[in-house]
């Protein structure tokens, strides 16, 4: 199952540099197309709306149907999309593109693929390198989001090196997405048989035990998520936009080092949990993140702001592989897609209801409102998980692994 463990990194990676570069993008692309922040932030929720909605199939067709072919259809449909943005004549094209597409306003890949790959992943390794095998899928997985957030650049590049118009600029970049979107297609169509769920019927119902806990985990990632809508890489490039006047050219290198910062703090991630457990990992480094992240509208300049920021990356994303391993070691193996599934299909349907409250609040109320009420919902989230979950540990805490 090497092989097939390398194939999902490769294709995850590239599929991250596509989300990467979107979450950079799309927002200062709508700004261009004269979208004002409420029709921005609805075209982000729309974007992870499509997100939510793949997530759906997959806890329902993705063991029946194949994993292997449920992730080329994705990616697929992602560089479906990205044609569709190019060509854009109308807010009604943009608005279905992003759906159909799945386009990822978050700058995070955490769709409907994420799900199946989080399935696989635990059949590829075994239960003491679970999470070190998560931590390098999150690594990969961030080193494309830093890669795509440089290559958020690009459009600017495009209209100073080139000349090319601004509709040209993202034209020529929705176009360069689409076709990474295909490579990440062609890789896992290389996936072998032993990818694929046990027996390829219909999934079951989780046991009364884990409904207990899938279900309690899948409520408080949903809390969790809102607030994290409310903080998509689209509405904070927005932000910087509006309150420093920076433009992709800075914003693109200044993601690329937040993604950088990300998939360090994965491998910490790992160290951190077999010394102190999964659960306290997730919550005693996910909780300082929010209060940094609630500074920064309070700072007088660009400088202290970007400081804070990376500061505030360098823990937020320690709690992302500790919370994909202890989910999938607290249920039963053939209760993964569908635990992994119904917890990533309410964290999406979060952050696709945030951005357009985001943006509404943006534009009513405060340009800064989203980087304050995000952050206390998170913080709400840590303290109720640490609650719920600290007397649960996987059962390599148990046995000393």
């Amino acid at each position: 199952m090497l092989t097939d463990r390398r194939l999902i990194f490769l294709s995850a990676g590239l599929r991250a540099i596509a989300v990467g570069l979107s979450g950079v993008m799309v927002s200062l692309y709508l700004a261009g197309l004269k979208f004002n922040p409420w029709r921005i932030g609805l075209a982000v929720s729309l974007g992870l709306a499509g997100c939510a909605a793949g997530t759906l199939v997959v806890i329902y067709l993705a063991d029946r149907v194949g994993r292997r072919r449920s992730l080329m259809m994705f990616a697929g449909l992602m560089g479906v999309g990205g044609l569709l943005l190019a060509s854009a004549s109308s807010a009604f094209v943009v608005m279905l593109a992003v759906f159909v597409g799945m386009v990822n306003g978050m700058g995070r890949d955490r769709g409907a693929s994420m799900t199946v790959e989080q399935a696989i992943l635990p059949q590829t390794t075994t239960p003491a390198e679970r999470t070190k095998t998560f931590a390098w899928y999150n690594v990969i997985v961030d080193a494309g989001h830093a890669v795509g957030s440089l290559l958020g650049s690009v459009p600017a590049l495009l209209r100073q090196q080139a000349h090319l118009s601004l509709p040209e600029s993202y034209q020529w970049t929705w176009g360069f997405y689409s076709v990474i979107c295909f490579l990440a297609g062609a890789l896992v169509a290389r996936l072998s048989q032993g990818v694929e769920a046990p027996a390829r019927v219909a999934p079951q119902p989780l046991s009364p035990a884990s409904r207990r806990v899938v279900m309690k985990f899948a409520g408080l990632s949903a809390l969790d998520s809102l607030g994290g809508g409310f903080l998509t890489t689209a509405l904070v490039s927005y932000w910087f936009l509006r309150r420093f006047g920076v433009d992709e050219a800075f914003l693109g290198p200044l993601f690329f080092f937040v993604r950088i910062l990300n998939g360090l703090s994965h491998l910490g991630a790992a160290w951190l949990a077999r010394r102190i457990g999964l659960v306290n990992t997730m919550v005693w480094t996910h909780l300082p993140s929010s209060v940094l992240l609630m500074t920064v509208p309070m700072v007088p300049n660009l400088t202290i702001a970007v400081l804070l920021l990376l500061m505030r990356e360098a823990l937020v994303e320690m709690d992302v592989p500790t919370r994909q391993s202890y989910l999938v070691a607290v249920v039963r193996d053939e209760e993964r897609t569908r635990a992994s599934g119904i917890t990533n299909l309410t964290r999406g349907v979060a952050w696709a209801v945030a951005p357009a409250i985001a943006g509404s609040l943006m534009r009513t109320l405060a340009l800064s409102a989203p980087l304050l009420v995000g952050p206390v919902l998170k913080i709400a989230y840590d303290l109720l998980l640490y609650q719920a979950f600290r007397d649960l540990k996987p059962p390599e805490e148990h046995s000393g692994a």
